[in-house]
């Protein structure tokens, strides 16, 4: 009879704060702002923040072709450029709105929609109180239109769509499966927005794009 094979053993638990000591829930960013994310506060959200963290976030966890990773900033881009090609009147807090549509994602990364379906309401809680804070900073409503939101998820949709077939390895009928039928870009510009920017130049651009659209 063969020995049965060993088990791996567990992590250990890591230990509880001590009693009356709440577990640390906030963040320090380099403005020097602290952000707490059970209860963030408009005043401690700056654009500089945001920014300089979406530009060194990865879409679909780094499993992009190329030397840089595919940002968050970057994204956000598309997906702000791709809703002006299917809305061309977008009112300008519209498109401040679809720009800033994953700048939670500047504290809490960017998960991957699989896991999130796995983990369920505490995330999908965190996100919704921080896009209301940072709504609420740059003077956008705290509940968006639903006109709103649907046009952003559209967007959003269109944007992974294109992400999924020219960065992560998706192939056209998967990615139809599970994205919706291809969007529409000219070519010029699907060459411009989905070759990966550097960190810096990522984050140059998304503060450029803010600025044209808030001033």
């Amino acid at each position: 009879m063969t020995d049965s094979p060993a088990q791996p053993s567990l992590p250990p638990t890591p230990p509880s704060p001590p009693a009356g000591k709440k577990p640390r829930a906030w963040q320090r960013m380099l403005s020097g702002r602290r952000l707490d994310l059970l209860d963030p506060s408009p005043l401690d959200i700056e654009i500089e923040d945001i920014a300089h963290g979406l530009a060194r976030v990865a879409r679909w966890n780094g499993q992009t072709s190329g030397d840089d990773i595919f940002s968050v900033a970057q994204h956000s881009l598309l997906v702000e450029r791709l809703a002006r090609a299917q809305t061309h009147d977008l009112d300008r807090s519209w498109r401040l709105a679809v720009l800033l549509h994953d700048a939670p994602e500047y504290v809490i990364g960017d998960m991957i929609s699989p896991f999130k379906a796995m983990i369920g309401g505490d995330y999908k809680a965190v996100e919704a109180r921080l896009l209301a804070a940072i709504s609420q900073r740059f003077g956008l409503p705290v509940r968006w239109p639903q006109a709103l939101v649907k046009l952003t998820k559209a967007a959003d949709r269109a944007a992974a769509f294109l992400e999924a077939t020219r960065l992560a390895g998706f192939s056209e009928g998967e990615a139809v499966k599970v994205f919706g039928r291809p969007p529409r870009l000219d070519a010029g510009l699907e060459a411009a927005y989905l070759s990966p920017w550097r960190a810096q130049e990522a984050k140059e651009r998304f503060l450029a794009r803010f600025e044209e659209i808030a001033r």
